[in-house]
């Protein structure tokens, strides 16, 4: 017979290993899978024996893991080897790139060349944007960012996992304690999930397909935790849905595509291309 849930005061001293604790709107302590709301959990758990045994064995403690260093693929919002395109009017508030694709490839923004020739301009950007044919030292400064932007895809891929094939691929609806995440197939996030954790906790989600994030899901921040020290590692593609939110920085391999009134903190960093419909970009 499984154990029927309490709740009490969050005692921080707590079996971090078979338990998470987390606080709901009411100020309570539950017990639940990766800090699931107490209101989301069967209210009948004698109902399914198989289905609370499960839950137990999925639990974790949050694990401390180093941060992924972006050298300077870091200074940018957006950096893409291949384009970068937008369905007006997106608005991105940090700097863009794309090296070696040439300024032509990034499309929809309406850019003014600086007098230098060493960036341009959009009224979509707030920031710079930059080309790998502007005059120099730019076309040096974007292949050493994409350089970096390549060795943080590998530096996040070779991170050993804490938890594997969590939900099978879904894990929408829940809340993750700080750690190293992977998934050998795609990743869906059909409902909002939130990251919750301190300010210098840090998040690594390793995707050996896709990345969707469905329409006007969220993924979400509490307890202090920063969009910054969040990494979305995706051999695959990534796809955030029309009026989707995302955090974190997002290190692909192929491509990003952000759809209708779709919004990030953090970074698109991407080894193809970057797509915008009418989104919104802001780097941490």
């Amino acid at each position: 017979m499984p154990k029927k849930e309490s709740h009490h005061d969050c005692d921080p001293t707590s079996s971090a290993e078979e338990i998470e604790c987390h606080r709901n709107t009411n100020g309570r302590c539950g017990v639940g899978v990766y800090g699931q709301p107490d209101d989301d959990r069967d209210p009948h758990p004698d109902a399914d024996v198989d289905r609370q045994s499960h839950l137990r064995r999925d639990t974790v403690a949050p694990t401390p893991v180093a941060i992924v260093n972006l050298g300077t693929a870091g200074n940018f919002a957006i950096l893409a080897k291949a384009g970068i395109s937008t369905v007006p009017a997106s608005l991105i508030t940090g700097d863009i790139g794309v090296s070696p694709a040439a300024a032509t490839y990034i499309t929809g923004f309406s850019l003014t060349m600086d007098s230098s020739n060493q960036y341009s301009t959009s009224t979509q950007v707030v920031g710079y944007v930059y080309a790998a044919d502007y005059s120099p030292p730019t076309p040096a400064y974007l292949t050493t960012a994409v350089l970096d932007m390549q060795n943080a895809y590998t530096d996040a891929a070779s991170r050993s996992p804490s938890v594997t094939e969590l939900g099978a691929g879904n894990i929408g609806g829940l809340t993750l304690a700080a750690g190293v995440y992977s998934w050998s197939s795609n990743l869906l996030i059909p409902a909002n999930i939130t990251l919750a954790g301190g300010p210098t906790d840090v998040w690594i989600f390793q995707v050996t397909q896709d990345l969707i994030i469905s329409n006007s899901t969220s993924v979400l921040l509490s307890g202090g935790a920063q969009a910054q020290n969040v990494f979305w590692h995706v051999a695959g593609l990534v796809d955030l849905g029309t009026s989707a939110h995302g955090e974190g920085n997002f290190l692909t391999y192929t491509s990003i595509a952000l759809q209708s009134g779709a919004s990030v903190i953090g970074r698109l960093l991407a080894q193809t291309a970057v797509t915008l419909n009418s989104s919104t970009v802001t780097q941490p």
